[in-house]
């Protein structure tokens, strides 16, 4: 008795999901959406070919970088015999631009005092006269416990060259 009563509810249940119609308004809409005209993809847009700019400003003083002032301009001067020299290896501290640098201490043994100068990555450089620094073919030319002071040779955008001061004084940091 148990096994038909068990039966005749499971034909029962599935006679009850499948006789509903209520699914009219279902099927209405796909075939609605059927009935649409197809749309139409866009083509790919045609690109310009890829042509490399050339920068020809490379001899010139970087947008960067401090202008020379007419009063430094008046105490070194142009002369025609300043330029870089161009066919000397380059040193290490060369590719760092100087406004990047700075003097965080000194050494001296013998009389001779060597500046240690931070590269900006966390790299600390010994540098002493005579040592070139910076992207404007800078050269030290005078060091003190204090201070490195630096004559770079940059262009004077005439094709000429001339020479520019500059100083690294050293940085005091308060360590509390």
């Amino acid at each position: 008795m148990i096994k038909y009563l068990s039966v005749i509810v499971v034909l029962l249940s599935i006679a009850g999901c499948g006789a509903s119609s209520d699914h009219n308004d279902l099927l209405k809409r796909m075939a609605e959406v059927e009935r649409r005209p197809k749309g139409q993809i866009e083509p790919i847009p045609t690109f310009m070919p890829y042509s490399p700019y050339v920068y020809s400003a490379a001899a010139q003083r970087s947008p960067f970088t401090r202008p020379v002032l007419e009063s430094e301009q008046r105490i070194v001067g142009r002369r025609l015999d300043v330029a870089p020299d161009l066919t000397r290896q380059r040193e290490l501290l060369e590719g760092v631009s100087i406004d990047a640098l700075s003097m965080v201490g000194s050494l001296s043994r013998d009389g001779q005092i060597w500046a240690l100068i931070n590269d900006g990555s966390g790299g600390i450089h010994r540098i002493t006269i005579g040592n070139y620094l910076g992207k404007n073919h800078g050269r030290v030319v005078n060091a003190t416990n204090a201070q490195l002071d630096i004559l770079e040779i940059v262009p004077d955008g005439t094709g000429g060259w001339i020479e520019r001061p500059r100083s690294l004084a050293l940085e005091e940091r308060d360590n509390r």
